[in-house]
């Protein structure tokens, strides 16, 4: 099902049921349950390497805009598309392989943190327990494949994603599977050709970036009210992006 509008708002029947049979079992942060069943699932996938809180303020919006119950924070293992980024402050003590990503561990701990406050949002960790790069595709097709995802699912991206989609393995696949949404980021203007069909989202413009985050660390800058606090604390307790 996809939830292509003529508006601002979904339409489209909401209702139903799913769930996740033994999945996070023991996991000490959130996990799928029959009550997250209204609606559309709302994937939103990235290294999150740090989450901020533009991730939250986007997921939230999306999450009402979509009506939907829950928002999904798909956390990339090797994601294709950044396994080299330039200008980012990594730490050698966190860059991982080649590509300077920061070890699954640290981002999984950083993301268990952000969104905690918040039950609306979930947690899934199939991208990092997947041997190889991480494809959008490829998860979107795993999810479809579970009960709970008979409402449809919606792919939430950033613009800057959005301009890159077409590159990406497999795009109409991805387009038949789910929904694109998307949410502009200020100085992000690039439009994909050809167009993206996609519904935008309805959010206030907030210019934070992962990579504003580190750079500001590196610096020795203050990161507290662009990051949750919980993940601000982590960030100087384990020493990341100190440079």
């Amino acid at each position: 099902m996809n939830w292509w509008t003529t508006g601002d708002t979904p339409g489209g029947q909401l209702g139903g049921s799913w769930y996740w049979p033994g999945s996070f079992d023991a996991r000490p942060y959130r996990a799928y349950t029959p009550w997250m069943a209204t609606g559309p699932l709302i994937v939103f996938g990235g290294t999150f390497d740090p989450p901020h809180n533009a991730h939250l303020l986007a997921a939230e919006c999306a999450r009402t805009q979509f009506r939907a119950k829950t928002v999904l924070f798909v956390i990339a293992g090797d994601p294709y598309h950044k396994r080299v980024e330039s200008g980012a402050a990594f730490s050698s003590q966190v860059a991982e392989r080649t590509g300077g990503v920061s070890p699954a561990r640290h981002r999984l701990a950083m993301l268990k943190r952000a969104i905690a406050a918040n039950g609306g949002f979930a947690i899934d960790e199939r991208e990092l327990r997947r041997d190889g790069p991480s494809y959008t595709v490829d998860t979107l097709e795993s999810l479809a494949g579970e009960p709970w995802a008979e409402n449809g699912m919606v792919l939430l991206l950033g613009a800057d994603s959005r301009a890159d989609f077409w590159r990406w393995r497999a795009p109409q696949r991805i387009l038949e599977l789910a929904t694109v949404a998307v949410v502009a980021k200020p100085g992000v203007a690039r439009v994909p050709e050809p167009p993206l069909p996609h519904v935008d989202v309805a959010m206030p413009p907030l210019a934070i970036s992962s990579s504003l985050v580190r750079a500001r660390v590196a610096a020795g800058l203050p990161v507290r009210y662009l990051v949750p606090d919980g993940v601000a604390e982590y960030i100087a307790a384990e020493g990341l992006y100190n440079g």
